[in-house]
């Protein structure tokens, strides 16, 4: 399984396997904005980026902090729904790795977050993926929601890719919620002859349909609403420091269409961007490319890298944090 070939690498290995891939992201990226503004006009966007009012910057960072809190709150609320207590000052910097890790091919790097936690209280796998899977599945519905308000009204082209993606999330749901489909189908996985995969799956499955209860889900899906909403506000921010008159909709659907758009590629890189940009232009009257582009840069700035920035750091940290969890067990 790809989760068991994940946690094999040592820490060394986490580190040296997320320095290439943030190369890479960064190495996109850079040439990509680079490539548009040199397209559409340097100095134009050199210019908006210049005349930038860097005071509101600083809300827009705040903002993008409240969802990164939001986000661990539901991460450390859904380890003790499957019985797994890793204390807050050692929990949050396991989260934060979490984080770095959006930037990894396919968003794989993510399981590393249940790596460290057997890694610390040794708690299986098949307790610790569910958790991660109930953690980003209600952001990304969160997301889904937050730009199904909008798409319609802002960008009509987009309505069969939201649709699409809800009746599939929809679907995935249904599969949990009835434990007799869920169970028939792990019963083809013993019968091929698959037993000890068909044991683990029905132990992942049973914590998954925990975390995802009725009541647990319209929680955490609560809570991811308002953690994505307040980097939308910061979306809403940057082009009221560009002086852009945009409404608090049209960035709302733009920010979030984006994320879900940019699903598929590590930390949404080229697509999200390419959203932000040539939908701002479509959802944002008068609005130039030099605005759309600094917009979708700073933005990006705020959220994506300030959280690989953040993660790059606890990352370089967690050998140290597990070495002295592990040394106030032993006090202990």
């Amino acid at each position: 399984m790809i989760v068991d070939c994940a946690m094999e690498l040592s820490a060394a290995d986490v580190i040296s396997r997320f320095r290439r891939w943030v190369a890479v992201a960064l190495g996109v990226t850079v040439l990509g904005f680079a490539a548009y503004a040199l397209f559409t006009g340097y100095h134009e966007t050199a210019a908006e980026l210049e005349g930038f009012r860097w005071g509101l910057y600083v809300p827009v960072l705040l903002l993008t902090l409240v969802n990164y809190g939001s986000r661990y709150a539901k991460w450390a609320w859904l380890l003790k729904k499957v019985d797994i207590d890793v204390p807050h000052e050692t929990n949050a910097w396991v989260f934060l790795c979490g984080i770095a890790m959006v930037i990894s091919p396919g968003k794989v790097g993510e399981v590393l977050k249940p790596w460290l936690i057997r890694a610390l209280v040794g708690a299986p796998y098949e307790r610790t993926v569910p958790a991660l899977i109930a953690e980003r599945g209600t952001d990304g519905l969160a997301v889904l929601i937050l730009a199904a308000m909008g798409v319609s009204t802002y960008m009509a082209d987009g309505v069969k890719l939201v649709a699409g993606t809800g009746i599939a999330s929809a679907l995935f749901l249904a599969l949990v919620a009835s434990q007799t489909a869920s169970m028939a189908l792990i019963g083809l996985v013993r019968r091929v002859g698959f037993a000890a995969i068909a044991d683990r799956l029905t132990d992942t499955y049973r914590a998954l349909r925990v975390c995802l209860s009725p009541g647990s889900l319209f929680a955490l899906t609560g809570v991811s609403l308002v953690a994505w909403w307040a980097e939308c506000l910061g979306y809403w921010l940057v082009f009221r420091g560009l002086d852009v008159k945009a409404s608090i909709g049209a960035c709302t659907f733009l920010y979030s269409f984006a994320t879900v758009f940019g699903g598929p590629s590590p930390g949404g890189l080229g697509m999200a961007d390419g959203v932000l940009i040539g939908g701002a232009l479509t959802a944002v009257p008068d609005l130039t490319h030099g605005q759309a582009l600094a917009a979708a840069l700073l933005i990006r700035i705020a959220t994506l890298w300030f959280g690989v920035l953040l993660g790059a750091f606890a990352l370089f940290r967690i050998e140290h944090v597990i070495a002295q969890f592990k040394a106030r067990q032993v006090a202990t």
